[in-house]
């Protein structure tokens, strides 16, 4: 009974102790001004200080061409406060400075609430700048801690047994990469260990602790892989995918939603666009190229491609572009071709030096005014040396080739006869500026247009499609040029869905191998390996995605 007063003495101390600890605490947080309020208030008065100050002097200056004297900074506070009785008397503001100095109090204050109207909007600017930044930067950090590029979740099953994941691993591939094909339904799953019956196969990438495991315990019954799925290792790895359209619509969403900064997507399936535009918006503009009125919107891009043509390198990319679709393929056309490319690309750079739409670009096409190109070219002084002779040899050299050029210009220029696409291809000033910015702006360009699969003889939309994103590549590249490192920073991410029916890009092969080099990591995802051969007459090579894991092989 004695030890009962001793062992209660040293909650109540504790208690004393924690009261003691937490008193300052609430004492600071109940009395004085927050630092926030005072340093709010600061900047305030210093504001209004300094609009005051270049009001004044700006006001003097327009009116009298002379800034007042005595008019500065540091007696600017004792002026507000005059102010702040009678605004109407400038001269008691200032009595050092003589009346015939000032100006009227009309256009002080129109100066001071101009400047004050200025300093908001650049204030709102940077507090969304700021931000987006600190959003875009949460969200990596997320995606770091998270893993946002692993399986999606699946509920495991530890009593099923290995061999029955293995046989149901190719069913849960939806995407195969062409050198990394998933094994049939039928075939037997790969051994874990080497036996001399059955030689060993390649397995996808693990962890090195999971290898060592494995190797280290051969009697413990390892444990079942994940279900097989093709993930993305980054956005800024290229990659290069070959599934049935309704496969690939996961792969292209997740894609677009998880790039960093901005993003070109080209696709076939309207719904892509519709489940990331919201997520897109939250980063940057959202800007959509659909000629053929796919997608459910009012707000549609347009674009003239004689955009930037005045330069001549520019018209020469922007004619490959346009031709790319009705391009024939055979050797023996390369002349042909080769001349129709020469025709196209005059043709842009006069209507562009010229002020001409794009579609007095298609009347010379079909041959009416054949000459007054060559006109321009030799009497605009905008318009670059040596075209004009070009324009003129390749319309009269070879009469045969120069008509069936012209029959392929102008089965290029087929779809201008539908109302959409030729509202499309008109100029919009605010357009042309939203196009020109959206990159910096970490904004998101939709080309979205039907999947044509022979172009060459009906191309409808897609030479304008080709020539959109093409511009849009070319643009990136131009940025990264400028850029220190040679690179761009966030890197424009190229999801390219169904590219080969929609958009065939002629820099898609060197995009795959070298566009992550300048800031430009591409996503190609095509039907088969046999439309991208037949395309683009070669190979596509690209890192591809082993099936079930997040890693290239």
């Amino acid at each position: 009974m004695a030890r009962r007063p001793a062992a209660q003495g040293p909650p109540p101390e504790r208690g004393h102790h924690q009261a003691r600890r937490h008193s300052p605490r609430q004492e600071e947080s109940g009395g004085g001004i927050p630092d926030g309020l005072l340093l709010g208030l600061i900047g305030f008065l210093f504001a209004a200080t300094l609009l005051a100050w270049t009001a004044t002097g700006l006001a003097g200056l327009f009116t009298h061409g002379s800034w007042p004297d005595n008019v500065t900074f540091t007696r600017t506070p004792l002026a507000l406060r005059e102010l702040a009785t009678a605004p109407q008397d400038l001269p008691a503001a200032w009595p050092h400075t003589p009346p015939s100095q000032l100006s009227g109090f009309g256009l002080f204050w129109g100066l001071f609430i101009g400047e004050l109207m200025v300093l908001v909007v650049l204030t709102v600017f940077v507090l969304g700048s700021v931000a987006r930044w600190r959003l875009v930067r949460e969200r990596r950090r997320e995606e770091r801690l998270h893993g946002s590029y692993g399986a999606p979740h699946q509920p495991e099953h530890s009593h099923v047994p290995e061999s029955s994941h293995a046989s149901h691993q190719p069913n849960d591939t939806p995407h195969n990469a062409h050198e990394a094909p998933a094994p049939g339904p039928l075939t037997p799953p790969p051994p874990l260990t080497k036996s001399p019956e059955t030689p060993p196969r390649p397995q996808p990438r693990s962890h090195p602790a999971e290898q060592d495991t494995r190797r280290t315990t051969p009697g413990t019954p390892p444990q079942p892989p994940p279900p097989a799925a093709l993930l993305l290792p980054s956005p800024r790895t290229p990659l290069l995918v070959y599934a049935p359209a309704p496969d690939r619509r996961p792969t292209v969403v997740q894609a677009v939603r998880e790039a960093e900064g901005p993003a070109l997507v080209v696709t076939s399936d309207p719904t892509v666009w519709a489940e990331t535009k919201d997520a897109r918006a939250k980063l940057g503009p959202v800007l959509v190229y659909d000629p053929g009125h796919l997608c459910d919107t009012p707000a549609r891009l347009h674009w003239p491609p004689t955009a930037d043509c005045e330069h001549p390198d520019t018209s020469a990319v922007r004619a490959a572009a346009l031709l790319a679709p009705v391009r024939p393929q055979a050797r023996i056309d390369a002349a042909v071709a080769d001349t129709a490319q020469t025709l196209l690309q005059c043709w842009l750079h006069a209507a562009a030096v010229d002020g001409r739409p794009f579609r007095q670009v298609a009347r010379w096409a079909s041959g009416s005014s054949a000459h007054e190109p060559v006109r321009l070219l030799r009497t605009h002084p905008k318009a670059a040396s040596g075209l004009a002779g070009l324009l003129e040899s390749a319309l009269t050299a070879y009469p045969e080739r120069r008509e069936v050029a012209q029959e392929l210009n102008v089965r290029a220029f087929s779809a201008l006869s539908s109302v959409h696409i030729r509202e499309a291809c008109t100029a919009n000033r605010s357009d042309s500026a939203a196009l020109a910015s959206f990159a910096r702006e970490g904004g998101t360009l939709y080309v979205v247009g039907e999947p044509i699969e022979d172009p060459r003889t009906r191309p409808g939309a897609m030479p304008l499609l080709t020539a959109l994103a093409s511009h849009v590549v070319e643009h990136g590249r131009r940025m990264a040029a400028r850029s220190s490192d040679g690179r761009l920073d966030p890197p424009m991410t190229l999801v390219l869905d169904d590219v080969a029916a929609v958009a065939p890009l002629p820099q898609l092969p060197e995009l795959l191998a070298r566009g992550e080099d300048v800031g430009l990591p591409t996503i190609a995802l095509l039907r088969s390996r046999e439309q991208g051969r037949a395309r683009w007459q070669q190979h596509l090579h690209a890192p591809t995605l082993a099936p079930g894991s997040g890693h290239p092989l």
